[in-house]
């Protein structure tokens, strides 16, 4: 069986460097706010190019700091709109509502999945405070269009830079595009953790200060609490992982691009829609390599049964699951598309020749 992903295989890459710095974060006796974090940090914002990287417990609460910072800061109030992709996983759309925020919904571009950044201006309204770009699969979204429409409208730009890190836009790097940035650890993403774990970036000093004040109970002195904050911090042993794993990035990223080359041009059944390459190399990571059909779930059954695990990224788009049941009247038909079609093939930095032929070979064959 092929898997989707072998994260055993990609972290035992790394085995003696994470044993050493395991055992070393064991018997230092200190586990939380510690010289492990503070290094990851330092090395995270200067691989960024941001002035800022704050460790967080999650992907999911480096945008929801980012948020409830601005609401504290006066920068944002309840009831602002952000504008959203529709074809997000649900974490970007929690971020909003969990705040107090309300997401406006945009389409996404057919041929590249992120936002098309030509039909935002229409959705602007008096309310519209911000625009979450997703740099969805570990391509970039943005543009100089985009950037011209937040300065018009004086908006902020978050990024959800979940999947992409590695990814460069005219030479600046994801997570260093925007006014502040989220970034996920999850296990499976190109830069993975033990477990979970996530981190913000941002060019703003008291930006950073509020978000690592919130994220620490809302405390900048053990037992005074300035704010309502969060209990979510990034642990000393993640933060000692993340930091061997950070060095491997890029090497791991172009390994990525290797593979995703060889499928896009060895993968030949009509009936399949690869995805677009970016004009870039580097706009790409390839977090995930994600193709369409209409047949999808015969695809994904045909290749199980020959020994190729597959993923679907995402098969109910937010605005339809039960958790936002007052958005579900709500029709986005590229959004729904492209949830209906799509289907993620394995990809990763330890995947070898041998498995990358079988399910090209497999797909070629249905």
């Amino acid at each position: 069986m092929i898997k989707f992903l072998d994260l055993q295989k990609i972290n035992i890459a790394h085995q003696q460097e994470i044993e050493e710095k395991l055992l070393e974060v064991f018997r230092s006796g200190w586990y939380l706010l510690g010289s492990e974090v503070k290094n990851f940090e330092s090395n995270l914002a200067n691989y960024i190019g941001s002035p800022n990287a704050i460790g967080v417990a999650n992907g999911l609460d480096a945008l929801r700091l980012i948020f409830k910072a601005y609401l504290e800061l006066g920068q944002l109030k309840v009831g602002d709109e952000v504008i959203v992709p529709a074809n997000t996983y649900i974490a970007s759309i929690l971020a909003i509502t969990d705040n107090r925020l309300k997401p406006v919904f945009a389409e996404p571009e057919i041929g590249n999945y992120n936002l098309d950044i030509s039909k935002l201006e229409a959705l602007i309204t008096s309310k519209t405070k911000a625009i979450m770009v997703v740099h969805l699969y570990g391509q970039i979204c943005w543009s100089k269009d985009l950037e011209a429409l937040a300065k018009k409208y004086n908006l902020k730009i978050i990024e959800d830079n979940a999947q992409s890190i590695g990814a460069e836009w005219n030479g600046i790097r994801s997570g260093n595009l925007g006014d502040a940035a989220g970034f996920s650890f999850y296990p499976g993403k190109n830069l993975g953790a033990l477990g979970d774990g996530g981190a913000v970036t941002c060019k703003d000093a008291l930006l950073a200060k509020t978000i690592r004040t919130l994220a620490n109970y809302g405390s900048e002195e053990k037992y005074i609490n300035k704010y309502q904050g969060l209990n979510s911090r990034l642990d000393e042993i993640q933060g000692a992982v993340l930091a061997v794993k950070l060095k491997y990035i890029d090497a791991d990223n172009d390994k990525r691009r290797q593979i995703a080359e060889k499928y896009s041009s060895e993968i030949t059944n009509p009936k399949i829609i690869l995805p677009k390459f970016p004009e870039q190399s580097e706009n790409h990571v390839w977090h995930l390599f994600v193709i369409r059909t209409e047949k999808r779930d015969e695809l994904q059954k045909y290749l199980l049964e020959n020994g190729v695990q597959t993923l679907i990224h995402y098969p109910i788009p937010p605005h339809k699951q039960k958790a936002y049941k007052y958005y579900n009247h709500l029709n986005f038909p590229i959004t729904e598309e492209i949830h209906r079609e799509v289907l993620s093939l394995p990809i990763s930095p330890v995947m070898d020749e041998y498995d990358i032929t079988a399910i090209v070979k497999a797909i070629n064959s249905l």
